[in-house]
């Protein structure tokens, strides 16, 4: 855990991020940095719902014991209509939609809009996991190099 996150009180992590929010007009609660996802999900106060596809999980990793719910699915991607209902079901024994939810993507831009789609469903406490679990493209188009949860070096398994 980074010294950023250790002298960070998590609860204030989280009003913090609602702040810029705020202040940034997002539509949804906010955006956290991978290792504030990860030293919430350990000390139980969120919940890590990874939205990327099946395919993405498998195949690039994911984080162990996260929530998966997809936000867009197969290699076309196609939005998943059920997303919201999916999302409420796997979130029902973390208290549904007052759940603090992380919503975790690739980059962080699916998992905005994802959590845009959940705040405007009612859902109160759902963040974005800003950087994404393989983090921007850089300029030898690849990913990883500079930002990401990988790049963090949070844990992830491979299938």
């Amino acid at each position: 855990m980074s010294v950023e996150v250790e002298e960070l009180v998590l609860p204030e992590a989280l009003e913090q991020a609602r702040a810029r929010a705020a202040e940034a007009n997002w539509p949804y609660a906010g955006g956290v940095t991978p290792p504030v996802a990860w030293a919430l999900v350990q000390k139980g106060q969120a919940v890590l719902v990874d939205v990327r596809s099946g395919e993405e999980r498998k195949f690039v990793g994911h984080v162990p014991e996260s929530l998966h719910v997809a936000w867009a699915t197969g290699t076309a991607l196609t939005r998943n209509p059920r997303f919201v209902r999916e999302l409420e079901a796997k979130l029902a024994k973390d208290g549904g939609k007052e759940a603090v939810a992380l919503l975790l993507c690739r980059s962080g831009k699916r998992s905005a809009l994802a959590a845009e789609a959940a705040a405007k469903a009612g859902f109160t406490h759902v963040f974005n996991v800003l950087e994404g679990f393989e983090g921007e493209i850089d300029e030898q188009q690849h990913r990883g190099g500079a930002d990401g949860w990988r790049f963090h070096k949070l844990p992830w398994v491979q299938d």
